[in-house]
């Protein structure tokens, strides 16, 4: 079996699992663990994983997120309730603003249900099923590629996001804590809070698996988004935190504020 086979079928067992272990991955493949090291190596310089004791993983932490092909293919029925949910807050003939993620690629192409819209985004994702699209005005937002976010951030992006204005923005977020939303990329902060100073009305975007959890940068207060929704109800404790701290949470699955 060929290297880029193998680790192919690595991706394919974190992404049913979130996790492999080193000496399964070695006897499954019939290689020695220092090939799996190589691998796993391989895989975490490119963003796809990062290496644990024993294994690899693909679950965040403070300074890690997975790639975006990993992303991706992940949660998708959280993500399309999300979405639909989400798509409650346009209407015809707005400007709205979509940022990076595989959460948002999803909200990018339901979009097309309520044309005519501008859409703003520096989703790569979003721009290839929308370009082309009648009655969408794609303004696509250049910058630095990133294969690992699928999106274009740095510096040309922030600049052009500081000269449009949206009327609201779609920010997802791998981590929310108490009252603040985190991520573990400084570029892609830098994007998304610009993305939130451009526009009117902003909206955040979390998996209810990622609250209670940090990264490495804050990236806002909650209490900064006019909408937070969510794919399934938080603990009590949260819930009543954010009721304290007037922050209006939806849960998608039931489409119900809470």
């Amino acid at each position: 079996m060929r290297r880029e086979e193998r680790q192919q079928l690595i991706v394919n067992l974190l992404v049913e699992n979130k996790t492999v272990d080193l000496d399964d991955l070695a006897d499954r493949f019939t290689v020695s663990k220092m090939t799996i090291h190589r691998d796993l190596d391989d895989l975490e310089q490119a963003g796809v994983l990062r290496k644990v004791r024993g294994g690899a993983t693909i679950d965040a932490g403070t300074q890690f997120e997975s790639d975006f092909r990993i992303r991706e293919r992940q949660g998708s029925e959280a993500k399309l309730a999300m979405a639909e949910t989400a798509l409650e807050l346009v209407e015809p003939g707005m400007t709205v603003m979509v940022n990076d993620g595989s959460m948002a690629a999803v909200l990018g192409e339901m979009l097309l249900q309520k044309r005519p819209l501008t859409l703003i985004t520096n989703n790569a994702a979003i721009m290839e099923r929308l370009k082309g699209e009648t009655g969408i005005t794609l303004i696509a937002l250049g910058g630095i590629y990133s294969a690992k976010f699928n999106a274009y951030l740095g510096v040309v992006t922030e600049e052009a996001l500081s000269r449009l204005r949206a009327d609201i923005a779609f920010i997802s977020t791998p981590a929310v804590s108490g009252r603040l939303a985190y991520h573990m990329d400084d570029n892609v902060v830098r994007a998304k809070r610009a993305m939130i100073a451009s526009s009117t009305r902003t909206c955040l975007l979390v998996n209810h698996q990622r609250i209670g959890h940090t990264a490495l940068h804050v990236m806002a207060d909650l209490a900064d988004f006019d909408a937070v929704i969510t794919d399934s109800a938080p603990d009590a404790a949260v819930l009543e935190e954010f009721e304290r701290a007037g922050i209006a949470l939806t849960i998608a699955s039931t489409q119900d504020p809470t």
